[in-house]
């Protein structure tokens, strides 16, 4: 039995609606019967990114951020994704060089990231005590 399972089905045109366990997303190439696919990858690598960050800080003996706030965006060259931006704002007061070390270790936790082809990993700035 595989881990993830989802059901998409599309009856006309470019809109699909998928079934992830008990939770439905309804997605729009033209991003008007929901966000685009782009769109909805991007999300889903900032919110695995805050996961791994957590874990990343929590290993390293920080273990409460407080608010995360990422504002993510990606460049897209005929219509495939480029570049992937991410700010991250963390609410604790955390040494800058800590910082910059759990960034790179959260990116090397992603799923997410880790699922997207090589290349093309989210470039990570960061601002501590932020939020």
């Amino acid at each position: 039995m595989a881990d993830l399972e989802t059901t998409t089905v599309s009856t006309e045109g470019h809109v699909a609606s998928s079934r992830l366990g008990d939770f439905r997303l309804t997605t729009g190439a033209d991003g008007d019967a929901g966000p685009n696919p782009s769109a909805v990858l991007l999300a889903d690598y900032a919110a695995c990114y805050v996961s791994a960050l957590r874990v990343a800080a929590a290993d390293a003996g920080h273990d409460d951020l407080g608010e995360i706030r990422i504002e993510a965006e990606a460049d897209r060259a005929d219509g495939v994704l480029d570049a992937i931006r991410f700010d991250v704002a963390v609410e604790a007061a955390i040494d800058a060089t800590d910082a910059n070390a759990l960034a790179a270790d959260a990116l090397d936790a992603s799923h997410v990231g880790a699922a997207l082809r090589e290349g093309l990993r989210a470039d990570v700035s960061v601002e501590t005590d932020a939020v």
